[in-house]
């Protein structure tokens, strides 16, 4: 019950001491319950089926109770987590056969439709976004919060005064970010160049998603241009035309044919067309990393949302979730070219110490206001680097870093806490302590 608990922190194991209250679990179905005022969870528990209403869901924190130096839990966290990772807390997960008529229809016309006129049909089907109440907008820390909250009652149970863990980030980086370009069309593809240009003049690389079997031709030069220039090129869906994930069996020849190509483009990761996803059919990819997966998906064809901040892993698979919301949605649905929204997002994820994750497309950048807010977006992401220690990577460099932290171990010797494993000279032991019933984060 603890593994997600100790994946997140990677603290010693033989300090963290949660149990499973068992008279809490009669094998029932999931259901939300809070634990604290305004931290909702998805799990099983015996508390449910009270009531649809927020304010009538159960409180289970005043359900826990202290066993000597041990926290019983009336739930599980690690089940809490993937169920909210995984998106397992959406309930329509099938579409109605007349939603899945509507998006077919969409899809086939969608080449032939200018932005002004996807705009409006976009407004429509998203109707009602901004009253939903869960994932929280913009920004949704559920199982980080969860994680902390859990990581305040280990503390108030145990002898110790501080619990050690390996720090989230390397050389002690408050928080990562990493941007990101879909390339949508032709014209987004002879963006590209210019595009490295803007990105080279404030010093922020990035990786380019590209699709390997419709819309354009990738050729060998422009992957080897951005290579060259230290960029990144992934796989972007197969077709883009939003029916990868309609059928298993279609999907399962599908995925053979991306992991053929994630092999021709020398790419590491992936990302699907529009985001549509289902986590629970990822053993078919092959691909080291994947970042289709929205934190809050209210602005996105398919809802849900992840819930996080932080990468996780879908079986072998690292997810590197798209925490921001993407230039399309904040132009053409929101229709702001502000940094308003970037910065709320920015400042509440850097918060928590999480991945700030960006998706802008080259095909959206064709008015001088949004390459200007584009512009003025990097500028910042700049800014934080320098002033607030933001580690500012690409993609694979996360992906890259996070499996060495998930198989660092922290080891007590000597001279105290240390860490060992590859990359260990990165990486750095942080304390987790109370102070005024405060969870705060201090370095060795």
């Amino acid at each position: 019950m603890k593994q997600a608990f100790l994946e997140y922190f990677r603290c010693p194991e033989n300090l963290i001491n949660f149990r499973c209250d068992e008279e809490s679990f009669d094998g029932g179905e999931p259901d939300y319950f809070r634990f604290g005022p305004d931290l909702l969870c998805y799990g099983v528990s015996r508390f449910k089926g009270q009531g649809k209403q927020l304010d009538m869901i159960p409180d289970l924190l005043e359900q826990v109770r202290f066993k000597e130096s041990a926290c019983i839990l009336p739930f599980n966290p690690t089940e809490v987590a993937n169920n909210l990772r995984y998106e397992r807390y959406v309930k329509s997960a099938q579409e109605s056969n007349w939603k899945v008529l509507i998006r077919k229809l969409y899809y086939g016309l969608r080449p032939m439709l200018p932005v002004p006129i996807r705009r409006p049909l976009q407004r429509h089907w998203l109707k009602g976004w901004d009253k939903k109440p869960f994932p929280t907008w913009p920004v949704d820390k559920t199982v980080d919060r969860m994680f902390e909250s859990l990581l305040c009652l280990m503390l108030e149970a145990s002898p110790q005064s501080r619990i050690p863990f390996i720090w989230f980030w390397p050389k002690g980086k408050s928080s990562c970010a990493i941007m990101t370009h879909d390339v949508e069309t032709a014209a987004g593809l002879r963006f590209c160049h210019e595009l490295m240009d803007i990105n080279d003049e404030y010093g922020i690389k990035s990786s380019f998603q590209l699709i390997p079997a419709a819309r354009y031709t990738v050729n060998e030069e422009i992957m080897s241009t951005m290579w060259s220039r230290g960029f990144e090129v992934n796989v972007h869906d197969l077709k883009h035309d939003g029916h990868l994930f309609d059928d298993y069996e279609q999907f399962r020849q599908s995925a053979a044919k991306i992991n053929e190509f994630v092999i021709q483009f020398g790419s590491s990761g992936y990302r699907s067309a529009v985001l549509y996803r289902n986590q629970e059919w990822y053993n078919e990819f092959k691909f080291s990393y994947d970042m289709s997966v929205p934190n809050v998906a209210h602005l996105d064809p398919q809802s849900g949302g992840c819930c996080t901040v932080m990468p996780y892993f879908i079986g072998d698979i690292l997810e590197l979730p798209v925490t921001t919301t993407q230039d399309y949605s904040l132009f053409n649905v929101l229709q702001m070219f502000s940094q308003d929204l970037w910065r709320k997002q920015i400042e509440q994820i850097m918060d928590q110490h999480g991945l700030v994750s960006f998706i802008v497309h080259p095909d959206y950048l064709n008015t001088v206001k949004a390459r200007d807010t584009y512009k003025e977006l990097l500028c910042n992401l700049s800014t934080l680097g320098r002033e607030k220690n933001l580690w500012i990577a690409l993609p694979k460099e996360v992906n890259a870093w996070w499996r060495q932290r998930h198989a660092m171990k922290l080891l007590y010797g000597e001279k105290g806490w240390h860490i060992e494993g590859s990359g260990a000279e990165r990486a750095r032991v942080a304390y987790a302590t109370l102070e005024n019933k405060k969870l705060k984060y201090v370095f060795a």
